[in-house]
């Protein structure tokens, strides 16, 4: 097992986001998670991550707070504490905090499948 205590999680910086600030909890570098990697982000107010599509799917789990999660046919849902969604890959989305208070959320993504 292999444990990743908050105090020790290192920052990194998402391509596209801004007014945020991201911890890696676990694969690339905190272990050895060899399918996935997870990390913890903290969305300021006016904060989030600007229209993307990416190859790969995602799953957000907000912890606290709430982020509004556009995609790119203009659908807007609102998670809140413990809601979650799963964008598959290839789905635009956006993703604001449009509240006073910092919201706070899980990433859960497989890393690329790689080329022989």
């Amino acid at each position: 097992m292999e444990v990743t205590r908050y105090s020790d999680a290192q920052p990194y910086q998402a391509p596209l986001h801004h007014g945020v600030a991201a911890l890696r909890l676990q694969g690339v570098g905190a272990s050895g998670a060899d399918f996935a990697w997870a990390g913890l982000s903290h969305i300021l107010p006016g904060g989030g991550a600007d229209m993307d599509a990416g190859p790969l799917g995602k799953i957000y789990i907000v912890i606290e707070g709430e982020v509004t999660v556009t995609l790119g046919d203009g659908r807007a849902t609102v998670l809140r504490k413990l809601d979650s969604c799963y964008i598959p890959p290839g789905e635009a989305r956006e993703v604001r905090n449009k509240h006073n208070a910092v919201a706070s959320m899980i990433v859960v993504m497989p890393y690329p499948a790689k080329t022989p």
